[in-house]
């Protein structure tokens, strides 16, 4: 037995108006929390790596701080390790803007889509009720209305399947418009957490900094001087080479003269204990790699590459790096500052001595949270970025010589 007309018109009716006429609303974040959508999926790949690397040494600097048996071998370590947890948060922070900058990018694109079938479907909608509010035994009383009710009817037939499996696909859409909602959600109740342990991982640290300046102060006088002397050659240098040449020269010295051996008795034999005067050119040094800690300073894209050509066609001497905001950033491996400060339109720059002739240049910062002559370890906070955002710049020299910084990142 066939159903009656009115049934399958409101049949049609219920399922045009259902599919085609509920769009979900959105309540995303506002604009300011999203990357650019042709880097969202870049950027996600680059903060989940970063957010990976930051936890594992956080907890390999916990577990060093646990274990050091000296009262500053644990501050730096309890400090380092904060610091990785604030560069973990920023990751963490990248991660939600770039999900929730993909949520919505495919979003308006599943809007756009149901806006395109939406029109069709309301209009059919339309004349389906106005069909529906002429009663059939109306129709019946008017001349010629019994074969088009007739027509109709097998019209209906034939096309209440059609629209079932023509908006099945609009369902379909609707669903996956309601999965991206309910996921950007979820992306910006992540990006608020990261945001709150952000806040709470930078005020640890910068209590934990405050107690290791009060128990460093008995020791700033050496400090002061050494800062005195690394400006008097700053004034000096012609440039930051110059600069870095200069400090080289000053490390150099200074290894010379920690390798001289304690004082002697003096032999009976004066002669014979003289050694032999060397035979041509002295052996050069071994080629040592940078200490094993080495990170970059900084988690960020790239945006220079190491030997890449710049606008003045001279090749690039170390990273051009995009870090966020007031960006952590961190001691590249364990050494001493040698440099700290403002330096010639460089904005604040960083020097640090490493061992076997390694040094690391660091330039951009807006803050510099270290003192010529501290000793940092690899991951010891150093300072923030540029808190309206900028470019850090960061280099490697081997005996002044630069070095691709890559080639050593684990």
């Amino acid at each position: 037995m066939r159903r009656p007309i009115a049934l399958s018109l409101c049949t049609v009716i219920g399922l045009a108006a259902a599919l085609g006429l509920a769009l979900p609303a959105s309540e995303a974040a506002p604009v300011a929390a999203l990357l650019a959508p042709d880097e969202a999926e870049a950027a996600l790949a680059r903060a989940l790596r970063d957010s990976r690397l930051a936890e594992g040494r956080a907890v390999r600097l916990t577990a060093d701080a646990q274990a050091a048996t000296e009262a500053a071998s644990r501050t730096a370590s309890e400090a380092a390790a904060l610091a990785a947890r604030i560069q973990q948060a920023e990751a963490d922070i990248t991660i939600a803007r770039a999900r929730l900058t993909i949520a919505q990018t495919r979003r308006a694109a599943v809007s756009a889509r149901l806006a395109a079938k939406q029109e069709p479907t309301a209009r059919l909608a339309a004349a389906l009720q106005t069909a529906a509010r002429r009663p059939l035994a109306l129709s019946a009383l008017q001349p010629g209305s019994l074969k088009d009710v007739v027509h109709v009817r097998a019209v209906l037939d034939s096309t209440v399947p059609q629209i079932r499996a023509r908006t099945a696909s609009l369902k379909s859409e609707l669903d996956r418009g309601r999965a991206l909602e309910a996921q950007a959600a979820r992306a910006l109740s992540q990006l608020r957490m990261g945001e709150g342990a952000l806040r709470e991982r930078r005020s640890q640290l910068a209590t934990l900094e405050q107690q290791q300046r009060l128990a460093s102060r008995t020791a700033r006088g050496a400090a002061l001087r050494e800062a005195e002397r690394a400006l008097a050659l700053a004034e000096e240098a012609r440039d930051l080479d110059g600069l870095v040449d200069k400090l080289g020269e000053v490390a150099a010295l200074r290894r010379e003269l920690a390798a001289l051996p304690g004082p002697v008795l003096r032999p009976a034999d004066l002669a014979a204990a003289l050694p032999a005067a060397p035979a041509g050119e002295p052996a050069p040094l071994p080629s040592a790699p940078p200490p094993r800690d080495f990170q970059l300073p900084v988690q960020g894209r790239t945006l220079t590459g190491f030997g890449a050509r710049r606008e003045s066609g001279l090749a690039s001497n170390g990273l051009v790096l995009a870090p966020d905001a007031g960006a952590q950033v961190v001691a590249p491996a364990r050494g001493r500052v040698a440099f700290a400060g403002a330096y010639r339109g460089f904005g604040r720059i960083i020097i640090i001595e490493h061992k076997d002739g390694w040094a690391s240049l660091v330039t951009g910062l807006e803050r510099a949270d270290v003192a010529v002559g501290d000793a940092v370890i690899g991951g010891s906070p150093i300072g923030l970025t540029d808190a309206r955002g900028g470019v850090l710049t960061f280099e490697l020299r081997r005996d002044g010589k630069p070095v691709n910084p890559l080639q050593f990142i684990r």
